[in-house]
């Protein structure tokens, strides 16, 4: 019988395990659940049946949980659960060639305060130095960094 309910309770573990790792992310009552069954199955092989017998049962939970675990991610439903795109976007940099301290430009839309500027007919994304900056206005770059432009407006 002692056997039986050892089983049972790796079983049940392992089962709880899976929930917490599949259904329930982070830890909820399923993952702590499983462990104290995990560990309580180990527990009483220890008491009952002896060191050795404890052992192989200390042995068989540490193995199979993270083999279970393994299995299931790379199993058909597990892939279902996994993102697997891949991110093609890229960073922009600003041409230093074209650009430079000093060049004025207009802003195409409202610097709020990222948004667009058109400096030396390159559109490039811009930052004001503190204030909002209307559309259509006339600004001179203050910084020039890799992948965006620090302006200003210029006072008239």
């Amino acid at each position: 019988m002692t056997i039986f309910t050892i089983i049972l309770l790796i079983l049940l573990g392992l089962v709880l395990l899976l929930i917490e790792f599949a259904v329930i992310p982070g830890v909820t009552i399923a993952g702590i659940g499983g462990f104290l069954l995990l560990a309580g199955s180990v527990y009483i092989a220890f008491s009952e049946l002896g060191i050795i017998p404890g052992f192989i049962t200390l042995a068989v939970v540490l193995i199979a949980s993270p083999i279970m675990i393994v299995y299931f991610f790379k199993s058909r439903t597990g892939k279902k659960m996994i993102l697997n795109k891949n991110i093609e976007g890229k960073v922009e940099f600003v041409n230093k060639d074209k650009l430079a301290v000093g060049d004025t430009g207009k802003t195409i839309g409202r610097l709020a305060p990222m948004g667009k500027v058109k400096v030396n007919g390159e559109v490039v994304e811009a930052q004001s130095t503190g204030a909002l900056i209307d559309p259509n206005t006339e600004i001179k770059i203050v910084k020039v960094e890799s992948n965006k432009l620090i302006v200003e407006p210029i006072k008239i």
